[in-house]
């Protein structure tokens, strides 16, 4: 009877879990990004203000900051944008005239009808269902505000939080625990505002160059290039494809540039922006990272994919001072 109420009681516990599982991911979120912004809240009382006006003083800029973004970019943005999906019929066809290598895959393979049919039917399905887009617009800023206050608090209460965890780990070993633990939260928010920062940089070198060449929309592509690169590994490339194809509407010159320089920009963010800025404190191997984003993406999406390497990075750090050493003493 113990076992089976056992059973019984984890079955519950694993289908509350799913039941609620959207709930969960914005906790986790907002615990995330709360580890990613304590560092800026740690400065702050460093000299000497209180932990409340700290937390308050990073909301209250950052939030400033992002309005004025926003105001500032919104209206570019929409134009380009509502420009790109005007033009894209367009610069469907140029790409398929018959003298071109692409027009002679299109001639082999139909690419433009498929094209159109595919662009057609996704604006069917876009006007066919505003209501839907409006549903998932209200639960994306639901969800954003959820996550907002979440952060707050948990920022706000950080300390004893992590004071309370500890105290779920023995007494004998608690003071590893905390050594552990600390050395993983600095580890989180190293990789997160990092990662912004590398992020904003991508963007805007992107926007540059893309000025400095005359490719169209190059605010849309900068800021898609941005978020983009925000997920590990695989972000920056798609990003990359997106825009080398935007570039082919200027010039077959133009795109091959474009493609050398992601290429270029990427291997100088491996290499110089990511140790420099992140440096060795999410330290992770090469199969490792790429083994947490994928599990990372297919267990919960884009979200999975971003906290994959710093989650990593706690796992090696746990094998490397806990698992490991106890196995070589036995």
């Amino acid at each position: 009877m113990t076992a089976a109420a056992g059973a019984l009681t984890t079955v519950a516990v694993v289908l509350a879990a799913r039941a609620v599982e959207s709930i969960l991911i914005l906790i986790g979120v907002a615990f995330f990004l709360a580890l990613g912004l304590e560092p800026l809240v740690r400065w702050v009382t460093a000299r000497r203000v209180p932990r409340w006006a700290a937390v308050t003083g990073v909301f209250v800029v950052g939030g400033a900051a992002l309005t004025a973004l926003v105001a500032a970019a919104v209206p570019p943005l929409t134009e380009q944008a509502s420009a790109l999906i005007t033009a894209a019929p367009h610069y469907f066809e140029q790409l398929t005239e018959p003298t071109s290598w692409v027009g002679r895959l299109d001639a082999r393979f139909d690419l433009q009808h498929r094209l159109t049919q595919f662009w057609g039917g996704a604006g069917t399905s876009v006007l066919g269902e505003i209501v839907t887009a409006g549903q998932a617009v209200f639960t994306a800023l639901t969800d954003t505000l959820i996550v907002t206050v979440l952060t707050i608090y948990f920022l706000a209460d950080l300390p004893r939080l992590r004071a309370t965890l500890y105290r779920f780990v023995p007494h004998s070993r608690r003071p590893r625990a905390i050594l552990l633990g600390d050395e993983i939260f600095a580890k989180v928010g190293s990789y997160v505002l990092g990662n912004v920062l590398i992020s904003v940089i991508a963007g805007a070198a992107t926007f540059v160059w893309l000025v400095a060449f005359s490719v169209p929309y190059a605010l849309l592509l900068g800021v898609f290039v941005a978020v983009l690169d925000l997920v590990p590994l695989i972000g920056s490339t798609i990003a990359g494809i997106a825009v080398a194809a935007v570039a082919l509407t200027v010039s077959v010159p133009v795109c091959v540039a474009t493609i050398v320089f992601f290429v270029a920009f990427r291997l100088g963010e491996d290499y110089l922006l990511v140790p420099k800025i992140i440096g060795r404190s999410v330290e992770v191997p090469a199969l490792s990272t790429l083994i947490a984003v994928l599990i990372g993406g297919a267990l919960l999406g884009l979200v999975g994919a971003l906290v994959a390497i710093p989650f990593a990075a706690a796992v090696h750090l746990i094998a490397q001072e806990v698992l490991f050493p106890r196995l070589d003493r036995g």
